[in-house]
């Protein structure tokens, strides 16, 4: 039975490579994960950031050889300059044969005599880095941005790893963000809601003239058309929805109390809103349905 096993699956000499004999390539260098807070109103044009981070960089001092400036770089006596080395243990089923980097050099399959003072002979070092990442109008918080070789420094001849920046868009105290569009809520005294008037709304871009009609209820939805935000990558705006919020005054003296129950008492059947509507936001008026 030995004997057909090394002739079948070991050829010559008995033997069994487990890692397929293959070379082994430099390894490339880590990923580094980084966060940054934009507002809301960085969404819009999108906005630089600078970020800071610590990566490892090949050594200034020695070039990224890992010897002392001037001094010679030998052949690993281990590996005898392959970079690996081979193992061979007995096994009921014959002689395996394990291929694995060499300890000595890390694969290289060179060794400097005389080490980097500053790196100690690994040729790469930890540094302090910062960065201006280019953050796209219309990003979504939790999104990332990946900018590929401004991660961890690979060994000699891998490739340098990426750099991953999470956004994250602060809470704006004004507005509620879904997807492109924005919601803000305006405040509106009952009096305005039943004459009608103009009056002045935020926006992302500052103050904006708009029109409430008479007879507006609480919690109505004035749509202003591409005053939102940015898709990402998608061309357009969203747009902006201004809830109306009506509220009651307080503290009335005789006149006003007096004024206020005539009209009341003038009111009839055709002066009841409609069926009440519905419409995107509905959710968000839940929050404003009844006047404050």
């Amino acid at each position: 039975f030995q004997d057909i096993f090394d002739a079948f699956f070991c050829g010559e000499g008995g033997l069994v490579d487990i890692f397929g004999g293959g070379s082994r390539g430099p390894a490339a260098g880590g990923d580094i994960g980084v966060s940054v807070e934009i507002e809301l109103a960085d969404v819009l044009t999108g906005v630089n950031r600078e970020v800071a981070f610590e990566a490892v960089v090949a050594c200034d001092h020695c070039h990224g050889n890992g010897a002392e400036p001037g001094t010679p770089i030998v052949t690993c006596d281990d590996c005898g300059g392959a970079g690996q080395v081979r193992q061979v243990t007995r096994t009921p089923f014959g002689q395996m044969m394990r291929t694995g980097v060499c300890p000595t050099c890390g694969g290289s399959g060179k060794i400097a005599e005389t080490p980097c003072e500053v790196c100690d002979g690994a040729g790469r070092r930890l540094q302090a880095k910062t960065y201006e990442v280019e953050i796209p109008a219309g990003i979504e918080s939790g999104q990332r941005i990946r900018i590929s070789g401004a991660g961890h420094e690979g060994e000699p001849g891998g490739r340098r790893g990426d750099l991953y920046v999470q956004v994250s868009v602060a809470e704006n105290p004004d507005f509620v963000r879904e997807g492109r569009d924005l919601v803000v809520v305006t405040e509106i005294p009952v009096t305005t809601a039943m004459l009608g008037a103009k009056i002045a709304v935020r926006t992302l871009e500052g103050e904006e003239e708009v029109t409430v009609d008479a007879g507006a209820q609480h919690g109505d939805d004035i749509r202003l058309r591409g005053r939102g935000l940015p898709g990402l990558n998608r061309p357009g705006r969203g747009d902006l929805h201004v809830l109306l919020k009506l509220v009651t005054p307080v503290s009335l003296d005789a006149e006003q109390r007096e004024l206020a129950e005539r009209l009341d008492a003038s009111l009839g059947p055709a002066n009841e809103p409609g069926a009440a509507r519905s419409g995107l936001f509905e959710r968000v008026r839940r929050a404003f349905r009844h006047p404050g």
